[in-house]
Order: C-alpha cells, then sequence, then structure tokens
C-alpha cells in the first residue's frame, strides 16, 4: 500500500499553474512535515518545498521561490502544492513525503522523510 497519492499533474502550456494534492492512505500524518520533491528528465530527485506541521515553518528550491506556495490543510490531512507561472524546466514527475521527525522543522534532504507516493507528471510545453 501507498502511503502518500498524489494528484492534479497534468500537461499545460509556459506560464499556466497546476495545483498538487497530497493524502495519506491508510496513516494519519496530521503531525508529520511534509514535503514536495521532483525528479526532471536526466536529473537526480531534487527537493522542491517543505512545511512543518502547523505550516509556521516553510523552505522552497531558489527557483521556485515566488512561484510555487506549499500549504496543508489538515482538517483533511491533505498537502498542496500551487505552481504558478510555470516553465519547461519545471517538467517532471512531483512526488509527495512525509517525515514524523519534521513535525516542527523543515529538511531538503530526503533521508528525513519515511513516506513517500508514487509521484504525479507535470509536462510543460513551451
Amino acid at each position: 500500500q501507498v502511503p502518500l497519492v498524489e494528484s492534479g499533474g497534468g500537461l499545460v502550456q509556459a506560464g499556466g499553474s497546476l495545483r498538487l494534492s497530497c493524502a495519506p492512505s491508510g496513516y494519519v500524518l496530521r503531525n508529520y512535515g511534509k514535503a514536495w520533491f521532483r525528479r526532471r528528465p536526466g536529473k537526480k530527485r531534487e527537493f522542491v518545498a517543505a512545511i512543518n506541521w502547523n505550516g509556521a515553518t516553510i523552505d522552497y528550491l531558489g527557483s521556485v521561490k515566488g512561484r510555487f506556495t506549499i500549504s496543508r490543510d489538515n482538517a483533511d490531512d491533505t498537502a498542496y502544492l500551487q505552481m504558478n507561472s510555470l516553465k519547461p524546466e519545471d517538467t517532471g514527475v512531483y512526488y509527495c513525503a512525509a517525515g514524523g521527525l519534521m513535525s516542527g522543522l523543515v529538511d531538503v534532504a530526503e533521508d528525513k522523510y519515511e513516506l513517500w507516493g508514487q509521484g504525479t507528471q507535470v509536462i510543460v510545453s513551451p
């Protein structure tokens, strides 16, 4: 069973927007820190954004600051990634992750997050 399920990916033109969602499956993760990573074609998976359990602490990859917004709704136990002004270089598979030790913190390292989704494809055409 995959612990996290992403949705909202798709094909969009450059300058467009997408909103990714991440919901748990079989878990309650309201106290977990959550993050988004991506794997762009030909590149290693990289950190995109992270949020602590109550949304008070947030961090972003430099190249997405001002364009992407991470948020969470603990009532639904769901995390979101609002992506605006998308660029072709944002194309990739986007993964949601959750970390029990990241409750009050955010971290860019993959090994801080023990629960992962299977990813959702984002394609940004020129």
